[in-house]
C-alpha cells in the first residue's frame, strides 16, 4: 500500500518537474552524475575482484578474467562499425569463454533448470499505515532525484546536451508507472538502474528498439530458466571487467560537465561541499546511526542523493557574483 501511494507521489512530483527544473542547473546535474559514478565504482570493483562474499575473492582467475574483460573492450573499440558499438558485449562474452576456459564456470545448474517455466505471482492484499506511506514518499523524492541524474547522464553522454523538461518529466512518471504496476503484484519500488548510464556512455547508444530489444530478452529470461541461469553462472569477474570501464566513464562524463565553464570560486565551493559532505555522508552509512529515522532515509544508501541535495541547497543558498 505505501509503494501504491509513493508511486502516485512520484508521479505528481514527474508532473510538476517543469518548474522544479531551476533545482537541477548544470552544476547539480553534473555533481549528481560524479555522485552517480563514483557511488557505483565500489560495486564495479567488488565484481572484478569476483563479487562481495566470494570464497576466491581476489585470486589470480578473477583479477586475470576481469583485465582480460578490459583489454578486449579497448581493442574492440578501435574498430569501426557495429564491433565498436558492441565493445561491451564483445567483452563480456570473450571474458565468459575464458572464464570457462579456466574451469571457474559450474554448468551443472544448468543441466538442472528447466527449460519453461511461469511465474509465480503472489496474491497482494494492500495495507495502508499512515508512517509507512510518508516514509515511502520521502524514498520516492530521493528516486526522483537519482532519476533526474541518471536522465542528465545519459542525454549528456550521449547527445551532449542538457535533457528538456519534457524528458525528465517522462523518465520520472515512467518511474513511478513501474513501481505502481509492481506494487500489485508484491514487488518492492523499482528505479533506474544507474548502471545503465555508464553502458549509454561508453557506446552512445539509445535506439529505442535497441532497448526493448533488451527488455525482450528479459522478458525470455524469466520465462526460460536456462537463460537466466546461463548467466547467473558466469563469474562476476567477467561483468567487473566491463563494470569498472563503464562506472569510471560515468565520473570523467561528470568530470567534462562541471569543467565546460571555469570554475568560480562559488561554483568550486558548492562542488567541494556537495562531493565532500553529501556524497562522504551518503558513502559511509555509519555517521547516521543517531540521526532520525527520516534523515537516515534520505542520506542512507549511497551518496547520490544527499549529494544532490546538499547542491541544490548550496546553489539556492549561495549569492551568486558577477563572476557567477
Amino acid at each position: 500500500g505505501a509503494s501504491m501511494v509513493g508511486s502516485l507521489f512520484e508521479m505528481v512530483l514527474g508532473f510538476f518537474i517543469r518548474p522544479l527544473r531551476k533545482l537541477f542547473p548544470p552544476l547539480v546535474t553534473s555533481l549528481v552524475i560524479m555522485a552517480i559514478g563514483l557511488t557505483l565504482l565500489p560495486v564495479g570493483i567488488s565484481y572484478f575482484g569476483g563479487g562481495s562474499g566470494a570464497a576466491d575473492f581476489g585470486s589470480p582467475n578473477h583479477l586475470l578474467v576481469g583485465t582480460f574483460v578490459i583489454i578486449v573492450i579497448l581493442i574492440a573499440k578501435q574498430f569501426k562499425g557495429w564491433i565498436a558499438d558492441a565493445s561491451i558485449l564483445v567483452g563480456i562474452v570473450a571474458g565468459y569463454v575464458l572464464a570457462i576456459c579456466l574451469g571457474m564456470v559450474d554448468f551443472s545448474p544448468l543441466a538442472d533448470a528447466a527449460w519453461l517455466a511461469l511465474p509465480k505471482f503472489m496474491p497482494v492484499m494492500p495495507t495502508f499505515d499512515l508512517q509507512a506511506i510518508i516514509a515511502m514518499c520521502i524514498l520516492f523524492v530521493a528516486t526522483a532525484v537519482e532519476t533526474v541524474g541518471n536522465i542528465s547522464g545519459i542525454t549528456n553522454g550521449a547527445f551532449d546536451r542538457e535533457p528538456t523538461p519534457e524528458e525528465m518529466r517522462g523518465g520520472v512518471m515512467a518511474d513511478s508507472v513501474g513501481s505502481l504496476f509492481g506494487s500489485f503484484f508484491g514487488v518492492l519500488p523499482v528505479t533506474t538502474f544507474a548502471q545503465n548510464v555508464g553502458l549509454v556512455v561508453v557506446s552512445r547508444i539509445v535506439n529505442r528498439f535497441v532497448i526493448l530489444t533488451g527488455v525482450i530478452f528479459l522478458l525470455l529470461c524469466g520465462f526460460c530458466p536456462k537463460i537466466s541461469v546461463l548467466f547467473s553462472i558466469m563469474p562476476q569477474s567477467v561483468l567487473g571487467g566491463a563494470a569498472v570501464m563503464m562506472f569510471s566513464s560515468i565520473v570523467v562524463s561528470g568530470i567534462q560537465l562541471i569543467t565546460r565553464e571555469p570554475l568560480t570560486p562559488r561554483s568550486l565551493s558548492i562542488v567541494s561541499v556537495a562531493l565532500g559532505l553529501g556524497y562522504g555522508i551518503g558513502a559511509n552509512n555509519g555517521i547516521l546511526a543517531h540521526a532520525p529515522q527520516m534523515l537516515s532515509l534520505v542520506f542512507g544508501g549511497s551518496g547520490i542523493v544527499p549529494a544532490a541535495l546538499v547542491a541544490i541547497l548550496l546553489n539556492l543558498a549561495i549569492p551568486k557574483d558577477e563572476n557567477g
